[in-house]
């Protein structure tokens, strides 16, 4: 039990900041004015002025933490934002001599410094989290030689539609608008996961990246790069990948989905899409060490017109 509480806690904690973060920040927004008298400042217009801005900070932090899988940044900038609050009210402690204002400011530091503390306890938990994730995650890195030109190559992937033709345990990718495109994938016992996701760089005919939005069941990223190959012999593709599977009984589907090997579940997706480039389909072969059907080596050579016809 207590190591469950452990777990959830600081997800809880951060949540529960955020929300504060936005109340706070609404009335500092709504009430400037009305802030400053609860507090105890002298009601200036520079003070109003300032609590108006500090409540704009809160509303973005609010936001951020809330709307983000990792808030760690976002908590970060809260601790930093509290101690500049402290500061603040400590210099208006020291230069006012009303002992009911002195009292306000003694209140609202006090509050502030037990704020500063939850701030600080939470993003501690969520950057130690966000570190245990990256420690966890997979990265994959493979790469092949297609025989096409690199505007062809680069070309077919932009489409992710037609991911699924070579990456076996994709099922379906549907491009939304935006950059963004909502991905499908097969798992075990007739199960399927799916996820959002956006591109985030993109150079034509040399570089793709992409990653799944926050909040998602099967945190990812890729990139894939095309290079010419020497002597003008195709291209080079280079991808990358990351996931991090989240745990329990979905973590345990998802290890199933992406293989026991991963890199070899990506060799295995890349020899697809150089038979899919090079030959228009994919030509399957069970004459191995391999436990499943998988794509044969495609020849190195180009593929010439006749041949393509018969095969595609």
């Amino acid at each position: 039990m207590t190591s469950t509480m452990e777990r959830e806690s600081p997800d809880t904690l951060s949540r529960g900041l955020g929300v504060f973060s936005l109340a706070l920040g609404a009335a500092q927004v709504a009430s400037p004015r009305g802030l400053v008298n609860l507090v105890g400042m002298e009601d200036t217009k520079r003070n109003r002025d300032l609590m108006l801005a500090l409540g704009l900070r809160e509303l973005a932090s609010g936001v951020g933490i809330l709307s983000q899988r990792q808030p760690a940044g976002w908590l970060q900038a809260r601790v930093g934002g509290d101690v500049m609050d402290l500061a603040l009210l400590g210099s208006a402690l020291a230069t006012d001599g009303r002992n009911r204002d002195r009292k306000r400011l003694g209140i609202a530091i006090a509050a502030v410094a037990g704020v500063l503390a939850l701030d600080v306890l939470a993003a501690r938990r969520a950057t130690d989290g966000r570190r245990a994730g990256e420690r966890s995650g997979i990265h994959v890195a493979r790469s092949v030689t297609v025989l096409r030109s690199p505007e062809e190559v680069y070309a077919f992937w932009r489409d992710f539609q037609n991911l699924p033709r070579f990456m076996r345990h994709l099922e379906s990718v549907h491009v939304t608008g935006d950059g963004r495109s909502h991905w499908r994938a097969k798992a075990p016992a007739g199960m399927s996961v799916e996820w959002d996701a956006e591109m985030v760089a993109e150079r034509p005919n040399e570089l793709i990246v992409w990653r799944s939005l926050p909040g998602s069941t099967v945190p990812n990223s890729g990139q894939v790069r095309f290079v010419e190959a020497p002597g003008g012999r195709g291209t080079e593709v280079h991808l990358e990948l990351r996931y991090a599977p989240p745990g329990g009984k979905l973590g345990a589907v998802v290890a199933k989905l992406f293989g026991e090997e991963p890199g070899q579940q990506a060799a295995d997706d890349l020899r697809r899409f150089k038979q899919v480039m090079e030959t228009g389909e994919v030509v399957r072969s069970d004459a191995s060490i391999h436990r499943h059907m998988h794509p044969a080596q495609p020849p190195e050579e180009p593929v010439s017109p006749e041949l393509a016809g018969r095969t595609s």
